[in-house]
């Protein structure tokens, strides 16, 4: 994120593949590039002294210049997981998000690319230095370098640094290292006087981007916790933008009656208030399924595998690796965990021993995973429109002609499933195989585009890249619904006609 022009903070919404600008007087938020713009995955974003707009757009390898007039045009498709940007009067310069990656110098007039170092371990958020040099994160070695803009060798700056996310100097020349883990550490270094570090331990962690206004007040974002935030030099934050979901994909209940949802960055809880923060359970990268089972959380990452997270002793158990794209995720009474293996197109089951063995194959896209008190398994299938109930390894048709079905769940005798073309929820009674419509008008994703070829799940050399959206949903013991409302980033609850106030 960076100041623009006119005195907002503009931001770039990874996930959403939007940007926004903030007015931090206010803290109204307005979206200037929509998701349906040029944009896929944007990162990062620097304003030249012209007033245009450069932007990385990580999962593509694309950095484009927006003009002030907001006309977009392409700078450059030669980079692979452009992350880092800074703009030096007109210069531009990025950097490469991945190991041996590169720092570049990019003609904004064409696609000539200058190369300034390579061998970064990780680059990310970077910024011109008061003695005129770029200064640039190594994320793998905890280590912050800094170069000449015409190149030259880097200068190691500063070494054992935990997790280096972005590198910004305040209005002083202080130099204030941000960390991506989960102490929320802040690591200043005085490059002018003593060399001294000292420590800034924030109240919000997972940090990921900063940056100061004229009045030397700094402010962060957090890539699990999303909004905004003033981070004072004792710790303490001052919310602008609300902490918010980054999708939500899977949704689960514990027998508790807790909600628990699978957040792409971490475990998270919901308040149970609309104005309230979510609580994060454990920051665990790339969650998209999850499955409540007593005091554990059995959750999916469409990367390829499938994990169990104790809540009492924080340990995460790898259960499966090397699934292609799996996604829904359900447990039965006896622990068995079964999960749609999307990528697939097939129903697998994990036992206790992290045994894999197919329940169902010849499916298109299975998505969502749900098992009734008979432990009787039921899979939504996105690319065929349909909803299947599986008998002895075969995939039963309960409903078919259905616009892009993800979540699934069962209770009291009816599939209820988010049907996203047509953002409704459909009801599917057992008994006589009616669908009825439930609900519609829901802020689940537009299924525009999942019909299509797969989108950059994995970037050269294998890193993640953009997950698929799931509209998640799960039954209360009452029969209530809980909905990962993927659209807005927010959860849902409806409550059974007899039982709503």
């Amino acid at each position: 994120m960076a100041f623009g022009p006119d005195g907002r903070l503009y931001v770039a919404q990874f996930l959403a593949g939007q940007i926004s600008a903030v007015d931090l007087a206010t803290g109204d938020v307005e979206v200037v590039v929509p998701p349906d713009g040029p944009l896929q995955a944007p990162d990062d974003l620097a304003f030249d002294t012209d007033g245009a707009m450069y932007v990385t757009d990580l999962v593509p390898g694309r950095v484009w210049r927006r003009d002030p007039a907001g006309n977009f045009t392409l700078v450059t498709d030669a980079v692979t997981a452009p992350n880092g940007i800074a703009c030096v009067g007109t210069r531009v310069f990025a950097n490469e998000m991945i190991p041996g990656g590169r720092l570049l110098e990019l003609s904004p007039g064409g696609n000539e690319l200058t190369v300034l170092t390579a061998g970064l371990a990780m680059g990310n958020a970077m910024q011109l230095g008061p003695d005129g040099q770029l200064y640039y994160p190594h994320m793998l070695t905890g280590e912050v370098f800094r170069i000449p803009l015409d190149g030259g060798e880097p200068e190691l700056v500063a070494a054992d640094v935990p997790d280096p996310v972005a590198v910004r100097f305040d209005r002083g020349g202080a130099l204030l290292i941000l960390s991506r883990g989960a102490s929320g550490i802040v690591t200043r270094v005085d490059l002018t006087g003593t060399g001294d570090r000292s420590t800034i331990v924030s109240e919000l962690n997972a940090l990921d981007n900063a940056a100061f206004d004229a009045d030397n007040r700094m402010f962060v974002s957090s890539y699990a916790h999303g909004g905004v935030a003033e981070l004072a030099a004792d710790g303490r934050t001052r919310q602008i933008v609300p902490r918010g979901l980054g999708g939500p994909f899977g949704v689960s209940i514990d027998l508790g009656g807790g909600i628990h949802v699978a957040d792409h960055y971490r475990l998270t809880q919901p308040a149970g208030r609309p104005d309230e923060d979510a609580t994060t359970t454990h920051l665990l990268n790339f969650v998209h399924g999850v499955a409540a089972d007593g005091d554990l959380l059995h959750t999916t990452s469409q990367y390829g595998h499938v994990s169990t997270y104790d809540r009492r002793s924080g340990a995460v158990r790898t259960r499966a690796r090397g699934l292609n794209r799996p996604l829904g995720i359900a447990v039965r009474t006896d622990g068995t965990l079964l999960v749609a293996e999307s990528g697939a197109g097939r129903v697998v089951a994990i036992d206790h021993d992290d045994q894999v063995s197919v329940l169902a194959e010849g499916l298109g896209r299975p998505v969502g995973v749900a098992v009734d008190a008979d432990q009787r398994c039921y899979v939504s299938d996105e690319q065929l429109g349909a909803v299947y109930r599986v008998e002895h390894g075969v995939p039963e048709l309960l409903a078919d002609g259905l616009g892009t079905p993800q979540g699934i769940t069962v209770s009291d005798g009816t599939v209820y499933v988010v049907e996203t073309t047509h953002r409704r929820l459909l009801a599917i009674d057992l008994a006589t195989g009616d669908v009825e419509v439930e609900a519609d008008s829901l802020p689940v994703a537009s299924a525009a585009g999942l019909t299509g070829p797969e989108p950059g799940l994995f970037i050269p050399p294998g890193l993640p890249g953009m997950p698929r959206p799931f509209a998640g949903i799960a039954a209360t013991a009452d029969g209530s619904l809980i909905i990962a409302a993927n659209g807005d980033g927010s959860v849902l609850l409806m409550r059974p006609e007899k039982s709503a106030p």
